[in-house]
């Protein structure tokens, strides 16, 4: 029964980290459409990131045993090292002005994406790298994003851990 109660503790936990990551894509929404911040390359594969947690988030939360579970929660630990790569580089290319993001490079790889042509006004570039946007309580926005990629990966990663230590002392 325990189990049980855990297991359902997790899904409902999943299930929030899904609409924490969803309510992230829409406060960037909010940023680009009521504040005029222009989404660059780094900020769309973000988008794309914390989308993807989204959805892994919301299918481990709809399955029934322990071990999809994990396995969805590996892949969301995944994606959560990405996106603190990209959150990382973009805050890098940030605070060294001058330093580019290689719009040109990216800018056609994302933009060519299937989601830049059914939702355009969401997922194509319009913006650079390097453009420094007022910060939130002193955190510039890719920062924000460090921040909550990091959090999610602790999160799954402390879940994943905890899970393997239960089996371990049962198995005892």
């Amino acid at each position: 029964m325990n189990d049980s109660l855990s297991l359902r503790r997790e899904r409902r936990l999943l299930a929030l980290l899904g609409l924490v990551c969803l309510g992230l894509v829409g406060g960037a929404l909010y940023l680009q459409f009521a504040k005029g911040e222009d989404p660059c390359p780094l900020c769309i594969i973000q988008r794309y990131f914390f989308i993807l947690i989204a959805v892994f988030a919301f299918a481990g939360a709809t399955r029934r045993g322990w071990r999809a579970v994990a396995v969805f929660e590996t892949l969301i630990a995944l994606v959560a090292v990405a996106g603190i790569a990209t959150a990382a580089r973009h805050l890098f290319i940030q605070l060294n002005p001058g330093f580019s993001c290689g719009f040109d490079a990216l800018q056609p790889v994302v933009d060519g994406l299937p989601p830049a042509h059914w939702l355009p006004a969401v997922f194509k570039v319009a913006g650079l790298c390097e453009t420094v946007y007022p910060p939130i309580l002193g955190i510039l926005l890719p920062g924000w994003a460090l921040i909550a990629f990091a959090l999610v990966l602790l999160s799954v990663v402390a879940s994943l851990w905890a899970r393997r230590g239960k089996r371990r002392l049962n198995a005892i």
